[in-house]
């Protein structure tokens, strides 16, 4: 069973580095209103995929999966509020906004920053295939059906926890940089087109 496990940790950990919509949004995060607010949107995220495991686990999830009208109709959502995302942050970079301290957010601390990791994330119909489709390959077989996606979906949490958080530790050393007016106003361009381009990629991705 170890070597089950190793297994699909290596895989789930390939899916996780991957850049998506999850590293798009906290990276804006991250830029725009510094690391406090970043890990607040990194646990929207991780309770974002526990949603995904309980809906995985009352068969819900492999419903969306198998019905493509509500396959596309949660990915245009998603796609929608990418761009919306995007486009918030390409509206504030225009504005004049004073720079930030590092380490500090811009009073958006609370439920906000939280909330939008988990939408941004319950509108990802593609973790609903994941679970579906791939996690039943990667349980151990020595485990009842239940528990073993119980576990798998608990590893994919905390690989995507540690994964974001880490970068938000990354983006957090390079705050004095990112925070310079230059600097922040590129980098906000940059993350703003980020986010449209990934919600473009995942509008003309099929399956």
């Amino acid at each position: 069973m170890l070597t089950q496990l190793l297994a699909a940790a290596g895989v789930l950990g390939l899916l996780t580095v991957v850049p998506g919509p999850d590293l798009a949004v906290v990276t804006r995060r991250a830029v725009l209103a510094g690391p406090g607010d970043a890990l607040r949107t990194v646990g929207g995220i991780g309770t974002g995929l526990l949603v995904w495991g309980a809906l995985t686990a009352a068969g819900l999830a492999a419903v969306l999966a198998a019905s493509p009208a509500a396959y596309l109709a949660v990915k245009l959502l998603g796609v929608g509020y990418l761009a919306f995302l995007g486009a918030q942050a390409l509206r504030q970079n225009r504005r004049a906004a004073p720079e930030v301290p590092p380490g500090t957010g811009t009073g958006s601390a609370g439920a906000r920053p939280w909330r939008t990791g988990l939408v941004g994330n319950l509108l990802n119909p593609k973790i609903a295939v994941c679970y579906t489709g791939l996690l039943p390959a990667l349980a151990p077989p020595e485990l009842p059906a239940a528990w073993a996606m119980l576990l798998l979906v608990l590893l994919h949490t905390t690989l995507s926890l540690v994964w974001l958080g880490g970068c938000v530790l990354l983006l957090s050393r390079l705050g004095p940089v990112l925070q310079r007016p230059r600097i922040r106003r590129a980098s906000g361009r940059i993350t703003g087109v980020a986010l449209i381009g990934v919600g473009l990629a995942v509008a003309t991705t099929t399956g």
